[in-house]
């Protein structure tokens, strides 16, 4: 199978707990490639318009709060099966019930503070790394 893209984004309670390189060495040990990156402080609009598809969840408003509670690191990554490859590394979203050896069971706090975001989907993965990045910001 061809490399392709994906989209992940190394949370607040991450960057707070300067987990940021282990989080990226976790991520190219399982072969993904980091071929764009930036620490940024999404804003909440940033926030509402990314998360908008949980808009009439109930936890989007704490979702988006904890979101811009501090500095995010986005990456695009690249690799084969990315998609697939990233989730299988961050493990399910509930640490509890994440895999040994995967991202969220090494270092999650919780189910909500649970370290990294990785898109869906091949399709989401577009519009996601399209949501941060302009083409000329990947460079492989």
């Amino acid at each position: 199978m061809a490399a392709n893209r994906t989209f992940s984004i190394i949370k607040p309670d991450a960057t707070r707990r300067n987990l940021t390189g282990a989080v990226t060495k976790m991520l190219e040990e399982a072969g993904l490639r980091v071929v764009a990156a930036k620490r940024i402080r999404m804003s909440r609009e940033q926030a509402e318009q990314f998360y908008g598809v949980h808009r009439e969840r109930p936890f989007f408003n704490d979702l988006v709060s904890f979101m811009t509670s501090g500095p995010v690191v986005v990456q695009v990554l690249e690799g084969e099966d990315a998609v697939q490859r990233n989730r299988e590394v961050m493990g399910a979203t509930n640490p509890a019930n994440a895999a040994e050896g995967t991202i969220r069971k090494a270092l999650a706090e919780s189910i909500e503070a649970n370290s990294v975001h990785g898109s869906d989907s091949d399709e989401n993965a577009a519009t996601e790394i399209a949501f941060f990045f302009r083409n000329e910001e990947i460079v492989g």
